[in-house]
């Protein structure tokens, strides 16, 4: 009989918790319609304030200045605007800077023109350079209008944490807006919109254990926010029309519940995991290439390159053997392409890299087994000459 399948490919999708899943499955019975006055309607209202709550609380901001989405790309794309409103008043934002290692949700900008998109360089390190970040908002013509800055408090690749409280001193300065793009980091750090600094923080359901279908923007206030990107109804306060995804809102709450609770313990223990796993990997591939190793990264990932063995080679063995994993992001349609994040930290990108990420549910037992298997990878690629 074959081995159970190890999955390791939680950056790209965290399984479903079962008290997620049990929640999405009860409100189902719940049939009315949010926006309706009646019973059944207000019933189904009361769920969805109180997922509000509790993605509110998750992120460490007020359930007022929580909008729903149907995922963090929707939310990337209502935020990325050059129209605000600030009040009632309209507020113009001239360009957007956004770190070369961003999700492509985010480097594709929004409904910015692609000419006032700009990129802030990183460091061979793989950490946003807040240096060139300062030279490119010092440059920024102001009667365009402000400048907005997205940078990723986690990056979904590599796991290396950004330096956003410094990011956002520095746009602070040049009066400018802060989106963070908080997805890899829910559930992995604590988070607070305030102690951020951030203006906007972007979560999704799916990638802390709830359904697919539904994310969130949350803002630090309820004055500053972008003309609406889906209009009709004027659902969410006018901010995002459509009636509210109840279930997976439901399914989105449980998740975000589990993952405020006990974060730096439950990290630990992962990361924990992870760092075994590297040391196995370093024991058996001295070559190994382990990127963000020697800076601050989520306990859950490790992201590395074997010299001589291409990602998409790599991710097939390990998939033969059992073992899911990602070659970089998984939001390309199934492709593997060369990683922009590697790009930017100046590594050829031709190889690209392997993401393995773990979760609470994985098990000591398949952090041994998923070392045997890069051994068995790392083996076969020197025995065929391929080892750099």
């Amino acid at each position: 009989m074959s081995e159970p399948r190890i999955y390791m490919d939680w950056n790209a999708t965290a399984p479903l918790l079962t008290e997620a899943r049990e929640a999405f499955l009860s409100a189902l019975d719940l049939f009315g319609n949010p926006s309706s006055v009646h019973g059944e309607g207000r019933a189904v209202r009361a769920m969805v304030e109180s997922a509000r709550r509790d993605v509110a609380k998750l992120c460490g901001a007020q359930s007022a200045s929580v909008t729903f989405t149907s995922g963090a790309t929707e939310a990337a794309n209502m935020v990325l605007t050059p129209d605000f409103r600030m009040g009632r008043t309209p507020l113009k934002i001239g360009k957007l800077y956004v770190s070369a290692i961003e999700h492509p949700a985010i480097r594709e900008g929004g409904r910015f023109a692609r000419e006032d998109v700009c990129e802030i360089a990183v460091t061979p390190a793989g950490v946003v350079d807040c240096v060139a970040l300062e030279e490119l908002l010092a440059a920024h013509d102001r009667q365009t209008g402000l400048p907005m800055v997205a940078v990723m408090l986690a990056n979904n690749e590599t796991g290396i944490v950004q330096p956003i409280a410094e990011v956002a001193a520095i746009v602070r300065a040049h009066g400018g807006m802060l989106v963070v793009d908080a997805v890899q980091a829910a559930g992995r750090l604590r988070l607070s919109v305030n102690d951020l600094g951030a203006d906007f923080l972007i979560v999704s359901s799916h990638k802390i254990g709830g359904p697919k279908g539904a994310g969130a923007l949350i803002a630090r206030g309820e004055i500053m926010m972008p003309s609406p990107l889906i209009r009709g109804g004027g659902q969410e306060k006018g901010h995002r029309s459509g009636t509210e995804n109840a279930p997976a809102l439901a399914g989105f709450a449980a998740a975000a519940r589990a993952a405020a609770s006990n974060v730096e313990e439950r990290m630990a223990a992962i990361a924990a995991m992870r760092d075994r796993l590297e040391a196995e990997m370093q024991s058996s591939a001295p070559d190994v290439v382990i990127h963000g190793r020697d800076v601050l990264r989520i306990g859950n990932t490790s992201f590395f390159s074997l010299p001589g063995l291409k990602a998409e080679t790599g991710q097939i063995a390990f998939d033969l053997e059992g073992v899911a994993l990602s070659a970089g992001s998984a939001c390309s349609s199934g492709k593997v392409g060369q990683s922009h994040v590697l790009t930017a930290m100046g590594y050829d990108p031709r190889q690209g890299g392997l993401r393995i990420s773990i979760g609470e549910a994985t098990t000591q037992a398949e952090i041994e087994r998923c070392a045997a298997v890069f051994a068995k990878v790392a083996a076969r690629r020197r025995s065929t000459g391929q080892a750099a």
